[in-house]
């Protein structure tokens, strides 16, 4: 086991990848196209922000880096998904399976730390915008960036610690397509109860206040426009509604898996492909659609283009 305690388990079976020919083929094909369209779609955006200088402000930053922070979330899972559904083995080892959770917790912090960042630059930015510079500087930025990735690291290692010193000494099957914290910790060959309360007091009531202040950080600033001017309110609403429904889709998951600790296998899963592939796949379609300096760069991007292809 690699020292990391005296189990016996060796690996995990994800039972959820045993299916028929056809089904592997249907999910091996869906898989591949959403891997891919996250891709294409937040390297784009981060892309476009690196090197397009009229997108270097506060806004655009934190969105490069939910962008990447989307690769990598869909990263942890989907590409190990598609090399098991080729394989006839579906397993991974157990190590690999530890290495997974922290890696799914530290990201999952950090975007949940940058989505509070993004709630905070457009309160900002439409209560107070005469000092919306002045406090969102470089370094207002950085030190967002900076406590989600200290914010992910201790999350996950909160749990991790705990959970790595239960003895796994029989079962190791799960249901599902991946390594996660309460589908591990009834694997243990001891009584989980209160384990799986720490998971839930952690990732479910992190899940549940981050959610809840982001709703209420929205609801406050269009109350603020609504009371100065109500014509702005359906502009404001148009400019917030890219981050609600990106706020929607990325905790709607997360209350069900960690406040609902035991789910349907078949809700499960659906669950699993809404947070991991169709969440960072839709991110990028969500903020450009109905976002002007993004078209505009875009187009920058396709006359420089075009204009290096005439020379």
């Amino acid at each position: 086991m690699g020292g990391l305690n005296d189990s016996m388990v060796t690996e995990i079976v994800l039972l959820a990848l045993s299916c028929s020919q056809e089904k592997k083929l249907f999910l091996i094909l869906i898989c591949l196209l959403l891997y891919l369209g996250v891709l294409l779609g937040n390297l784009f955006i981060l892309f476009l922000v690196i090197f397009d200088s009229h997108l270097h402000s506060p806004m655009y930053f934190l969105l490069a880096n939910l962008s990447l922070i989307d690769v990598g979330l869909s990263s942890t899972t989907v590409p190990k998904i598609i090399k098991d559904l080729l394989n006839e083995y579906k397993v991974i080892s157990f190590q690999g399976c530890m290495a997974q959770i922290c890696f799914i917790h530290i990201i999952g912090g950090v975007e949940m730390v940058l989505l509070i960042a993004m709630a905070f630059d457009r309160c900002t930015a439409i209560c107070k915008p005469l000092h919306y510079l002045k406090i969102m500087n470089p370094k207002t930025c950085i030190s967002f960036v900076v406590a989600g990735w200290v914010t992910g690291v201790i999350h996950a290692m909160s749990q991790f610690l705990f959970v790595i010193k239960l003895p796994f000494c029989g079962p190791n099957k799960v249901d599902s397509f991946y390594c996660d914290f309460p589908k591990i910790i009834k694997l243990a060959c001891t009584d989980a109860a209160k384990f799986e309360f720490i998971v839930t007091a952690n990732s479910g009531f992190m899940s549940m206040v981050t959610f809840f202040l982001l709703i209420l950080s929205y609801s406050f600033i269009l109350i603020t426009v609504w009371k100065h001017s109500s014509g702005e309110l359906s502009k404001a609403f148009a400019t917030l509604s890219a981050h609600i429904t990106v706020v929607f889709l990325f905790f709607t998951p997360c209350m069900f898996l960690y406040v609902w600790p035991s789910p349907p296998p078949s809700i499960d899963k659906n669950l699993f492909i809404v947070d991991f592939a169709i969440t960072p796949v839709l991110n990028p379609a969500i903020y450009t659609l109905r976002n002007k300096d993004i078209k505009v760069a875009i187009k920058r991007l396709c006359k420089k283009i075009s204009f290096s292809r005439l020379c």
